[in-house]
């Protein structure tokens, strides 16, 4: 049986990391985070987020 994916929304992901919801949208432009256009929405994958975060994580 497929395993279904779990995805953000841009506003989730700003909420949750305490940022505005243009600095995800740069990461999205800057090709720092994966996200799929679906309509007029990105929606990011929670598999690719924390992939995200662990690169984020061990550059400090």
């Amino acid at each position: 049986m497929a395993q279904e994916k779990e995805f953000y929304l841009v506003e989730e992901l700003a909420e949750r990391l305490r940022v505005s919801t243009m600095t995800i949208y740069r990461y999205i432009k800057r090709k720092k985070v994966k996200a799929y256009k679906i309509g007029k929405e990105f929606r990011i994958d929670k598999e690719e987020f924390n992939n995200f975060l662990n690169k984020v994580k061990t550059k400090k």
